[in-house]
């Protein structure tokens, strides 16, 4: 069976809000130890660069933990979170640029078993990678995966995919800085798309 041919750096190499409805449909491959989970994506949330985003990683600038987000395009970004879950994004944009593309949710299409047993506390089939934390410990990311390029021909690709259907727009979810920006975009009426939340303030003790 001949290798699937992933989406060209040349997809990757525009702004991330071009790029991100794009993806919704598009199939993260993930090949670890001789198991594959692909993951169909229905919801994705696009973060613009230094100086221009505030909710974005680089906005304040390069540092050695957000350095992908400069690129090259199409590699992965990779950071954790909350001091317990990785969360996956698709760097985007001609090199030296910052920005890129969060992985919010998908429907698990191959490997449900591996995925499950990532997920254990999933109690659904639709559960398992819905929610950007979720969607990262199904395909079995890591921080070591930070800068892994997904154009290469590797375990790691982004495939084309049989369409999005009708996609939507709106604010992205858990973020205080910038939360009005409709960046965020989903496949109309997909079960796996997770649930709107809207930043809530913390306060000062």
């Amino acid at each position: 069976m001949p290798e699937p041919t992933p989406l060209p750096r040349s997809f990757f190499d525009r702004d991330p809000l071009v790029v991100a409805p794009a993806l919704l449909g598009t199939v993260i491959r993930h090949s670890q130890a001789g198991q594959v989970v692909e993951v169909r994506l229905t919801e994705v949330e696009a973060y613009l660069g230094e100086g221009e985003d505030p909710a974005s990683h680089s906005h304040r600038g390069k540092r050695p933990r957000n350095a992908t987000m400069w690129g090259p395009p199409g590699h992965l970004y990779v950071y954790f979170t909350y001091g317990m879950h990785y969360c996956a994004n698709l760097v985007c944009r001609p090199e030296g640029i910052s920005g890129g593309v969060l992985l919010r949710a998908g429907e698990v299409i191959t490997g449900l078993d591996v995925a499950r047993s990532r997920r254990p506390a999933s109690k659904r089939d639709i559960d398992v990678a819905q929610g950007p934390a979720r969607l990262a410990s199904a395909l079995g990311f890591g921080r070591e995966d930070d800068g892994r390029d997904v154009c290469g021909g590797g375990s790691l690709l982004v495939l084309p995919g049989s369409g999005a259907g009708k996609v939507m727009s709106g604010p992205r979810v858990g973020v205080a800085a910038g939360a009005q920006s409709p960046w965020r975009y989903w496949i109309e009426g997909d079960p796996t798309v997770s649930a709107y939340r809207p930043a809530v303030p913390r306060r000062r003790r």
